[in-house]
C-alpha cells in the first residue's frame, strides 16, 4: 500500500528538508510525487540546467526509506519558453493566446511544446532512471485539466493531420460531417479549421471529431513522454493522473497505455450526492483495468480551495472515504500535498502538514491526527488481493464519446448524461451492489445484468457487444433515446433504434421532450398564460405492473413490436403508448425514471439477472464493496450502526471494517 503525497521541496528552504523526512517517517508515508511543476527550477533559463537540488532530495528520501514517484513537469512550461517560443501557447475561440502567469497555457499540439518537454524528459529519465528511490514515473498532471479545448494555429495544423489519418481523403471527411448541410462542403483538408466561434450552432460531427481529437492531442503528449522515459532504460511503472468522470479526456481509450490507473477525486462535502458520487468514481477508475489495482494520487486532507465556499470535512469523513477507495481497488492512497504552500494560488488548499503545523499546545492538529492514524491503519493493512472478475456482476454502461455526442447542441432537449448515469448507479450502490462502469464493448459474459440509458451514439461494435450480452443469456436494459446515431452523429437507415430494436422487440417513431415546468420567480416574470404553456405535456406518469413512477427528459413514442409492455404513460405526450417493455432477457424504458422508478426498475432487474448484494441486510447509509476476499463496510452515518456480518457489531459514525473472507 503506498501512502503520501505530493512534495514539493523546491518551494521550500533546504533546512526544511530534513524536517519533512523526518515527519514522513512518524506518519508512515512510503511514497512521495516529487517534481510535478519543476521545470522552471530544472531548467531556469533555455541553455542551463540543475539537477544538483533535486540529487538531494532524493537521496535524503532514499536514506528515509521513502520511495519517489517522479514527475516530469511539464504541465506547466516556464515564462521564458512562452515569452521566447509563443507558437507553444493555446488559444481561445477567436484565436487569441493564453499567456503564462497559471499553469497549462500551452497547446498540446505545438511541435515546439513537443521539442521543449521532450528534452527534460528525457535528462530527467537518464538522470534517475535507475536510482534506487524512484518507484514510479507520474507523466505531466491532470492532463486537459485547466485547458481542454484549445484552437491556436498548431491546433489547426494538427487537428488536419488528425483527420486526413481518420477519413483518407476530403471527401471521406464530408461524408462523415454530412457537409452538404449549410453548404460546408470542403474542396481540401487546408480549407478545415478548428470549430471557432462562429454565429450559430456549429457542425455536430465537426465538434465532436474536435473532442476526439483533443484528448487523442493529451493523449500523444503522454505516449511521447512514456517512450523518453521507456527509452532511457527505466523499468518502472508509469502513469499520468486522471480526474474519474473528466467529459473532455475519453480515458477509456486512454487505459491500455497507462501501466496502473491514478486518480484524483476531490468530492465537495456539500454535496448532497456526495457519498453515492465518491463510489461513482472510485468504481470507474478501477473499471479501466478491471482486475488491476489503481492509486488514488490526489485527495484532501480537509479543505481545497477553488470552490465558490470551501467547507471543512466532518470528522471522520477523510477516513471513510480513503476506506471507500481502499475497498473500490486501491493500494494507494495520496494526498495533495505534503506541506501546505506559503504563497501562490493553492496556499489555502490543505495538506498532511497545515500551515497550523502537527501540534499546538502539546496536542496534534486534527489533520495530523487523522493522516497519522491513517497512515498506521494503511501499514497494518498487509497484501490486499486485486479485484477479481467476480466481484461485480453488473455493468452499467457509460461511453465518453457517447457523452460528449448526447449533450452537443441541436437536440430534442439537453441532456444531463453524467447525472442520468449516476442516478442508475445510485439505485445499485444503495443496494449493496458491485457495479463495473465500462463501454458498451466491454460489456462481456462476467456481467449478469447490463443497463445502458442514453446510449445516443452506438458504435457498431457496441451494439454486437450488447447483442451477445442477450444472447448468452445476460438483462439488459436499454433506453431512452439509445442507438439513435452512428459514431459520426448520422442517422442510420431505418431510423431509429436500428442496431438492437429486433432484439429489444420494440420500435420508435419519436422522442417526445418533456417541458420542464417554468417555477418561482420565472415564472412570474414569465406570467402565468407563459407558465401554463410551458408546463403543458411536461408529466409522464407511467403505471403498469405494479409499478406508478413519473417520467423526465423524453416521454418516447415507442411502438412495441414484438416486446411485453409491462408498463405504458398514463399521462403526457405519449399517453397510451408502452412506457417500459421486456423481451425475453431485453427491457427498455422509454423514459428516464424519477428516483423512484429506478429504483423499483433496479429491484426487479437485479431480481431477473439474480444478482446479490455483497452484504444482505445492511441499514440504510451503510456501503459495502468487495475486492477479492477482501469486504470493506462503512457507515456514512451519523450514528452507531450495529452490523452482523463478519463479527464487526457496532460502526461508530463515519466507521468503517476490513473484513478478510477464507
Amino acid at each position: 500500500m503506498l501512502y503520501g503525497a505530493d512534495y514539493n521541496p523546491d518551494q521550500w528552504p533546504e533546512e526544511v528538508w530534513d524536517d519533512d523526512v523526518r515527519l514522513m517517517q512518524e506518519a508512515k508515508v512510503t511514497t512521495v510525487s516529487l517534481g510535478i511543476f519543476a521545470w522552471s527550477r530544472l531548467q531556469p533559463a533555455p541553455d542551463v540546467w540543475d539537477f544538483d537540488w533535486l540529487d538531494r532530495v532524493i537521496d535524503k528520501l532514499h536514506a528515509g526509506g521513502i520511495g519517489v514517484n517522479l514527475a516530469t513537469p511539464t504541465a506547466s512550461p516556464p515564462p521564458w519558453v512562452s515569452s521566447r517560443h509563443p507558437d507553444v501557447l493555446a488559444a481561445d475561440e477567436l484565436g487569441a493566446p493564453y499567456w503564462h502567469g497559471s499553469r497549462q497555457h500551452h497547446s498540446p499540439s505545438s511541435p515546439t511544446y513537443r521539442r521543449l518537454a521532450g528534452e527534460v524528459v528525457r535528462r530527467l529519465a537518464e538522470r534517475y532512471a535507475h536510482h534506487p528511490a524512484v518507484v514510479m514515473w507520474h507523466v505531466s498532471n491532470e492532463l486537459g485539466c485547466h485547458l481542454p479545448v484549445e484552437y491556436s494555429d498548431s491546433a489547426r495544423d494538427a487537428f488536419r493531420r488528425w483527420l486526413a489519418d481518420r477519413y483518407g481523403d476530403i471527401a471521406g471527411l464530408n461524408a462523415a460531417w454530412g457537409t452538404d448541410f449549410w453548404s460546408q462542403r470542403y474542396g481540401s483538408f487546408d480549407e478545415v479549421f478548428p470549430p471557432r466561434r462562429a454565429p450559430y450552432t456549429r457542425n455536430p460531427a465537426q465538434q465532436l471529431d474536435y473532442r476526439r481529437f483533443m484528448s487523442d492531442m493529451w493523449l500523444e503528449c503522454y505516449r511521447m513522454e512514456r517512450d523518453i522515459i521507456r527509452a532511457s532504460g527505466a523499468t518502472q511503472p508509469i502513469s499520468t493522473n486522471m480526474m474519474g468522470p473528466f467529459k473532455p479526456a475519453d480515458y477509456a481509450s486512454w487505459s491500455d497505455d497507462i501501466d496502473v490507473i491514478t486518480d484524483d477525486c476531490y468530492p465537495d462535502p456539500l454535496d448532497p450526492h456526495r457519498v453515492r458520487n465518491v463510489a461513482f468514481q472510485r468504481d470507474l477508475v478501477r473499471s479501466l483495468k478491471r482486475e488491476t489495482p489503481w492509486i488514488l494520487l490526489e485527495q484532501a486532507t480537509d479543505a481545497v480551495n477553488w470552490r465558490p465556499v470551501n467547507p471543512s470535512k466532518q470528522d471522520g469523513r477523510l477516513a471513510a472515504e480513503t476506506a471507500v477507495a481502499v475497498g473500490r481497488g486501491a493500494d494507494g492512497i495520496m494526498f495533495f500535498q505534503w506541506r501546505q504552500s506559503r504563497s501562490g494560488v493553492e496556499k489555502f488548499h490543505s495538506a498532511m502538514v497545515p500551515q497550523a503545523g502537527t501540534h499546538i499546545a502539546g496536542s496534534p492538529t486534527r489533520t495530523w491526527r487523522d493522516v497519522t492514524s491513517i497512515g498506521a491503519e494503511l501499514a497494518g493493512l498487509g497484501a490486499l488481493p486485486s479485484p477479481a472478475e467476480g466481484d461485480a456482476q453488473v455493468a452499467l454502461v457509460f461511453d465518453w464519446e457517447n457523452w460528449w455526442a448526447v449533450e452537443e447542441d441541436a437536440k430534442p432537449l439537453r441532456i444531463d448524461y453524467l447525472g442520468v448515469i449516476r442516478e442508475w448507479y445510485g439505485a445499485l450502490h444503495a443496494r449493496g451492489v458491485m457495479v463495473d462502469i465500462v463501454p458498451p464493448e466491454k460489456v462481456d459474459a462476467r456481467y449478469s445484468l447490463a443497463i445502458a440509458p442514453f446510449l445516443y451514439l452506438l458504435r457498431d461494435s457496441g451494439a454486437d457487444a450488447l447483442r451477445a450480452h442477450v444472447e448468452r443469456g445476460g438483462t439488459l436494459l436499454a433506453g431512452p433515446f439509445t442507438d439513435i446515431v452512428d459514431e459520426c452523429d448520422r442517422f442510420r437507415a431505418g431510423g431509429f433504434v436500428t442496431q438492437l430494436g429486433p432484439m429489444l422487440g420494440i420500435a420508435l417513431e419519436d422522442f417526445r421532450a418533456l417541458v420542464p415546468p417554468v417555477l418561482g420567480a420565472a415564472a412570474e416574470r414569465a406570467g402565468q398564460e407563459a407558465q401554463a404553456s410551458a408546463t403543458e405535456g411536461q408529466h409522464a406518469r407511467v403505471t403498469g405492473s405494479g409499478l406508478d413512477f413519473g417520467g423526465t427528459f423524453l416521454g418516447e413514442a415507442l411502438v412495441a413490436t414484438g416486446a411485453e409492455v409491462l408498463a405504458a404513460f398514463e399521462e403526457g405526450p405519449s399517453a397510451g403508448r408502452p412506457a417500459l417493455t421486456r423481451n425475453g432477457s431485453a427491457w427498455y424504458v422509454a423514459t428516464q425514471p424519477d428516483a423512484a422508478g429506478v429504483d423499483a426498475i433496479v429491484e426487479r432487474l437485479l431480481a431477473a439477472a439474480e444478482v446479490r448484494p455483497v452484504v444482505e441486510g445492511l441499514p440504510a447509509g451503510v456501503e459495502v464493496a468487495r475486492r477479492g476476499s477482501l469486504v470493506t463496510v462503512v457507515n456514512h452515518t451519523d450514528d452507531a450502526v450495529d452490523i452482523a456480518f463478519g463479527g464487526i457489531g457496532t460502526l461508530p459514525p463515519q466507521g468503517h471494517a476490513f473484513v478478510r473472507e477464507a
